[in-house]
């Protein structure tokens, strides 16, 4: 508590207003909180003993722990359970997700009510790229159906982390994933990992979602985030859109770029136009 008020104390000797300290401490507060529950769950992994009940009749054997990435009202929350294989039905588990409420979710059960009781108009979500590159593939197709159930009638953004997918196979082989759960948009990264958004990484998406309409009449977006910096990038990845997808993809309901850092460049090259003359960047605002 005391380091957070050191926080606010400087944020308003620097001139900072209430609604930014409001943010600014909603943020501190939440990830203490999650932390905090982090350290809660850590304290029972669900270990049943050497071998478990798998639900369908037989005994799975015990393989070790493995983490999990839980979504909660408070932040993303790291939960280590026991986990299973069953020889018999070929599957692993882990007790503890039925226990949790997250068996083939990665939202909790909190999340998920709040999602529902808000109405969210969209709702974004990352994959799980440990399972996916394991290759259990129904653990994921599972997860993101479970979502998709929850948001009701709010687009579901998935998010593939394609920095961390390793191939180009992967980035199509998780798009379609995505689109067969549920998908309304499949983006390319949460813009924290390196590499994020790529032409060739684009370039499969797109090409995956314009063979998945065609295949199935049915139209997804994508999303693309993260390394996006200058007017220039952007119009490169318009007519990659163009070219793959198709001009019906050129809407903001099919296609979008995340921002935050392009627009800085866009309010400077629209200057520009204006005046015929570049400002620096120090004349707009990058937050």
């Amino acid at each position: 508590m005391r380091s957070l008020a050191g926080l606010t104390a400087g944020m308003l000797g620097q001139g900072a207003g209430l609604g930014v300290l409001e943010h600014a401490m909603r943020a501190a507060l939440a990830a203490a909180g999650a932390r905090l529950l982090e350290a809660v769950l850590a304290g029972e992994s669900g270990y049943r003993g050497p071998r478990a009940d798998c639900g369908r009749g037989h005994q799975g054997a015990f393989a070790g722990c493995r983490a999990k990435t839980v979504t909660t009202v408070l932040g993303p929350v790291e939960v280590m359970r026991a986990w299973y294989h069953c020889g018999q039905c070929r599957r692993g588990f882990a007790p503890r997700d039925g226990q949790l409420g997250v068996a083939g979710a990665s939202l909790s059960p909190g999340l998920a009510e709040m999602i529902a009781r808000a109405g969210a108009d969209e709702v974004d979500m990352v994959i799980d790229r440990g399972a996916f590159l394991a290759g259990r593939y129904g653990q994921v197709f599972q997860e993101i159906r479970q979502v998709r159930e929850a948001c009701g009638a709010a687009h579901l953004k998935v998010i593939l982390e394609t920095g961390e997918l390793a191939t180009l196979d992967n980035v199509s082989r998780a798009a379609w994933l995505a689109m067969l759960a549920g998908a309304d948009f499949i983006k390319t990264s949460t813009g924290k990992v390196t590499p994020a958004a790529t032409p060739p990484v684009t370039l499969v998406m797109l090409a995956a979602v314009r063979d998945y309409a065609e295949a199935t009449g049915c139209r997804v977006g994508v999303k693309v985030a993260g390394g996006v910096r200058t007017a220039k990038d952007a119009i490169r990845y318009l007519v990659l859109v163009r070219e793959t997808a198709g001009p019906q993809w050129l809407t903001p309901e099919l296609f979008r770029i995340g921002a935050s850092s392009l627009l800085n460049d866009l309010l400077m090259q629209r200057a520009k136009q204006l005046t015929g003359a570049y400002a620096g960047p120090d004349y707009f605002s990058i937050d």
